[in-house]
């Protein structure tokens, strides 16, 4: 009996800091994107990326600009 295992891709999301410009780019699974933006908590939706990428998808604000803000 052959077991396969499905391969799921990672995009690449470019996302524009608000604050200072600068673009950054995200990996993540389009899929955990797409539950996030149905609704569900993006820490549980997207858990293997960092507190600082989860924060560009929901503000638009990357980590140092975030820490500036509410230092």
């Amino acid at each position: 009996m052959a077991f396969y295992k499905r391969i799921e891709m990672t995009t690449t999301y470019v996302i524009e800091c608000g604050q200072c410009l600068q673009e950054h780019s995200v990996d993540a699974y389009p899929q955990d994107v797409d539950k996030w933006q149905k609704g569900e908590l993006i820490q549980n939706a997207i858990p293997y990326l960092s507190a600082d990428d989860r924060e560009l998808f929901i503000s638009g604000t990357c980590g140092a600009c975030f820490d500036k803000m509410f230092a």
